[in-house]
């Protein structure tokens, strides 16, 4: 029994090799090369084969020279495993076989195909494998371990003196290699992404734009790209900080070598002779005068959060440049200002961490969920209270334990460049004392310590001729604490949100010189929040709660470059509390909020939620309450909020704007913003100001748009619960009295504002400025009925584009398809269900039959040129909450039976991935 083994969606060569090291009597491994990324991620597996007396044999090779050092010095440390190195170099043969092979009672399981033992080959290169199962007296298999035994005999022992030889040859080659470098710097994913969207911009008009990316994507390299396309003959790059300065000044030279005309400009240097300046905001706000107001075509403020500061506003309040660039990794201000406003709301890219680890932006990361020592009992005590968490964590037993982990998984690279991230500065301290003790040099790092401090910390630890090997730090969110070649990250305390667990794991993850990965070692406590680790992990990766649960089983197969093990306590405590808990009550929503309340230190607006999304979406909240001013004020104990949700007017006002959340159609609430400040919107003004957002605009959909703000669509009972916003007169719109008169109130106007803001944005970072046609639908987007009615621009009452899951208007099909109510249960058959990645089975309404009307139709769909629209979801209510449905796009009948009702099988024109497949077929 043969079967092929790729690295996908669902599985991989990593889970295959794992599964099997668990299960067999002995194994013999036969690989051209051997990196320490590799073998860093079955060190797990060893230890256990090692406690279970399991016995394996290595053979690898120096083909090429790429076995790594340090991966057959880790594979010695263990007793049960013998390793020997085909030396190519001697024999001149070059050696390039990869088989794995397995001894079971009564068989043999073998792999063999193209994978060596590396990080990539496990997970993320394109590698095919066959997995071969053989009984012991097979010729097949015979001739197999007979060859092995061929190699191993002509092979050297891998000792001590072999690798000292083997390390001294390498270092030699690579000292020969070293000068030889193509220096060429290619544009990635995310620049070439925004580089589009600012040149579009541009294009229409917009002579500023914002770019959130996460640390280390290549924000300068991508400032520096857009400054040569658009040619600018001035330029100046504004800094917050002035050690960002020389690096970026570097960047810009190697993309524009013809520019012969870089600059600093600093409280010590001013050569305001030259064409592109380099300066601090420090500097230039005291000297800004010296320059004419045009003298700079371009300006680029990098970390662009600080932009609504005093000290910036002046700079930009004086200069006029042909275009304005914002950089930063974060959109949030602590002030309650928004920086979107100051870019006039062109967001020309927003990238979040998955989507960097995706397009390989990011240094990959092996993150390890280690059950914590047994004394360390999260069960009674409020995660809250610092000093009572401080105390439990301040332990020699658990020092010990963590220096064992430390040493057993290693690092990439030769010097450990360690970040642990403690509960408090009592408890930095307590580490970095202990570890001192045990003999590995460490320091405590806060907001305490000066700028300089900080700065003369970080070159220590990233010089590999200093000791210092491990800065302990406790407040992650001040500047400065940026330390690219950083290794292996330490979470030290209990996981209490996901976003700031995601904020620790973006601290590693910058790339860097020889950094082939980052090692994460996150010590899982039995506190009753394990579940959020998965939460942050999985992001927005979910559909529902299953995909967590289907993550966790599959060791997260899905995460390109990135490696997630949890041990099985973690694992199954993590899985226990998914299934136990809720996550739309209001327990869980207030936790969830005051968390983010904290780590914001103010009350969040909807727009504050934007960047952090994956892991916390405020739509929960507006959910249970029906407005998020309204959850707020049930939340907060604060008499202002409270008074503002009394006006009867203002609630049906928000909640109408709200209840459009997550929107799918951007016209109403663009024509909406308008109007907060203007009298009145007519067809022309509202192409003028939707241009700035979509490729094409239609006419037809802003009538239709301006129809449905005055509420043509609505049925009677939603015109009662919802105000009126605005009166159409087939011409122009203008704003009903109670909505006017609602905006003479700053409150009000501002959450309003901040609502239409947050549903925009949103629509941006979803479905950009592309055009999808009519009926507007994106693959893979989620959808419910009455989104369908608007964006087919239905001229009725939308309510009633309901029905039993089959909708139609004109030639356009739309087939609703639960997958619960016969895959998962007792009555389960062959309706609804997936045959394979693009056929399916569907079973049409009672009443339709095969030879006419809309039956006929359905069953030859191509022939009557109808289009069938098709909607999947898993499960109609998850946590009391009715779900939405995944858009898979347009299939076809292939096949068809029966009448009243007819049963068919429908082709998808794109078949599902692997991943949706798995979402659609297996439950966790």
């Amino acid at each position: 029994m043969n079967s092929l083994i790729t690295n996908n969606q669902i599985t991989n060569f990593y889970n295959n090799i794992t599964e099997l090291l668990q299960e067999c009597d002995s194994f013999y491994f036969n690989v051209a090369f051997i990196n320490f990324s590799g073998i860093q991620l079955l060190l797990d597996s060893f230890k256990e084969l090692e406690e279970k007396n399991i016995k394996g044999k290595i053979l690898t090779s120096t083909y090429l020279n790429f076995t790594q050092i340090k991966a057959l010095e880790k594979i010695k440390e263990f007793e049960n495993i013998e390793l020997k190195i085909y030396d190519c170099n001697s024999s001149n043969i070059g050696f390039h076989s990869k088989s794995y092979i397995f001894e079971f009672k009564d068989e043999y399981k073998i792999l063999i195909g193209s994978s060596n033992i590396t990080a990539s080959a496990f997970k993320s290169n394109i590698e095919w494998n066959v997995k071969t199962i053989t009984k012991k007296d097979d010729v097949f298999l015979r001739d197999i371990l007979n060859e092995f035994e061929s190699l191993w005999k002509g092979s050297i022992e891998v000792n001590d003196k072999f690798l000292t030889s083997y390390s001294n040859f390498l270092n030699s080659q690579n000292k020969e290699f070293q000068s030889f470098s193509l220096n060429q710097i290619k544009t990635n994913f995310m620049q070439e992404k925004a580089l589009q969207k600012l040149q579009n911009l541009r294009t229409k008009g917009e002579n500023k734009a914002l770019i959130i990316v996460a640390t280390g994507s290549g924000k300068t390299y991508l400032s520096a790209f857009d400054v040569k396309k658009f040619k600018a003959k001035t330029m100046l790059f504004l800094v917050h900080r002035e050690n960002i300065l020389i690096k970026a000044k570097e960047n810009f030279e190697n993309i524009l070598p013809e520019i012969n005309s870089f600059g600093l400009y600093t409280g010590n240097k001013k050569e305001q002779n030259k064409n592109y300046l380099f300066s601090t905001i420090q500097t230039m706000s005291l000297n800004f005068l010296e320059f004419s107001q045009d003298f700079f075509e371009y300006i680029i403020i990098d970390e662009a959060h600080h932009v609504t500061s005093s000290s910036y506003k002046k700079i930009l309040d004086y200069f006029k440049p042909k275009f304005l660039l914002g950089l930063t990794a974060t959109s949030n201000r602590m002030d309650g200002n928004s920086i979107y406003e100051v870019f006039d709301e062109n967001i020309a890219l927003d990238l979040r961490l998955n989507d960097a680890l995706e397009h390989d932006l990011i240094v990959p990361f092996h993150y390890y969920g280690i059950t914590d020592i047994k004394s360390i009992d999260y069960e009674n005590v409020d995660l809250t209270k610092i000093d009572v968490l401080a105390k439990l964590l301040s332990v020699n037993k658990r020092v010990d334990f963590i220096v064992e982990k430390i040493n057993f998984y290693s690092n990439s690279g030769n010097k450990r460049k360690i970040l642990g991230f403690c509960v408090s500065k009592e408890h930095c301290n307590f580490m970095a004392n202990e570890f001192n003790k045990k003999g590995i040099n460490s320091i405590t790092l806060t907001s305490d310590d000066s700028i300089s401090k900080r700065e003369e910390s970080i070159k220590r630890l990233e010089n590999e001729n200093d000791s210092l090997e491990v800065i302990f730090t406790v407040d992650i969110f001040n500047e400065g604490i940026d330390i690219p070649s950083i290794n292996m990250v330490l979470f030290l305390r209990p996981t209490n949100s996901p976003i700031v667990f995601i904020q620790q794991l973006g601290r590693g993850l910058r790339k860097y010189e020889n950094k082939e990965f980052l090692t994460v070692l996150d010590f899982i406590g039995n506190h009753k929040k394990a579940y959020l680790i998965a939460l942050a992990l999985v992001g927005n990766k979910m559909i529902d709660k299953e995909s967590i649960k289907l993550s966790l089983q599959n060791n997260f197969a899905d995460f390109k470059n990135a490696f997630i093990s949890m041990d099985e306590i973690s694992k199954n405590r993590i899985l226990e509390q998914i299934n136990k808990e809720n996550f739309n009550q209001l327990k869980y929503l207030k936790e969830q909020y005051f968390e983010f309340k904290n780590i914001l230190g103010k009350i969040p607006s909807l727009v504050d939620f934007l960047q952090f999304e994956d892991v916390i979406n405020p739509l929960k909240f507006i959910n249970e309450s029906k407005s998020y001013i309204e959850f707020l004020a049930k939340v907060e104990d604060d008499k202002k909020l409270k008074a503002l949700v009394l006006n009867e007017n203002f609630t049906k006002a928000i909640r109408f704007i709200e209840n459009e959340f997550p929107i799918k159609r951007i016209y109403e609430f663009v024509i909406l913003k308008y109007l907060l400040n203007n009298d009145f919107c007519d067809i022309d003004i509202a192409f003028k100001i939707l241009n700035k957002y979509l490729d094409r605009v239609d006419d037809q959909t802003i009538i239709h748009s301006f129809l449905y703000l005055n509420q043509d669509f609505l049925d009677s009972a939603q015109v009662g619960r919802y105000l009126k916003l605005l009166k159409f007169d087939g011409k122009v719109a203008k704003k009903t009295k109670e909505f006017e008169e609602l905006l003479k109130n700053e409150n009000y106007k501002k959450i309003f504002e901040d609502s239409l803001n947050f549903g925009i944005y949103n629509y941006e970072e979803e479905f950009s400025s592309t055009d999808f046609g009519k009926p507007f639908l994106k693959l893979y987007s989620k959808y419910n009925m009455l989104n369908i009615a608007k964006l087919c621009n239905f001229p009725k009452i939308h309510s009633s584009f309901r029905g039993s899951g089959f909708l139609k208007y004109e030639n356009d099909f739309f087939l609703f398809i639960n997958l619960e109510k016969e895959k998962f249960s007792k009555s389960a058959n062959y309706h609804n269900t997936f045959l394979s990645k693009n056929i399916f089975t569907y079973q049409s309404k009672p009443s339709h039959s095969s030879d006419k009307g809309d039956g006929e139709r359905l069953c030859e769909n191509k022939k009557f040129s109808v289009k069938l629209h098709i909607f999947v979801r898993k499960f109609a209510q998850v946590d009391k909450k009715t779900q939405d449905f995944i858009y898979l796009g347009i299939a076809n009948s292939i096949k068809y039976w029966d009448n009243k009702p007819i049963n068919l099988e429908l082709k998808l024109e794109i078949p599902l991935s692997n991943k949706l497949f798995e979402e659609f077929t297996k439950i966790g």
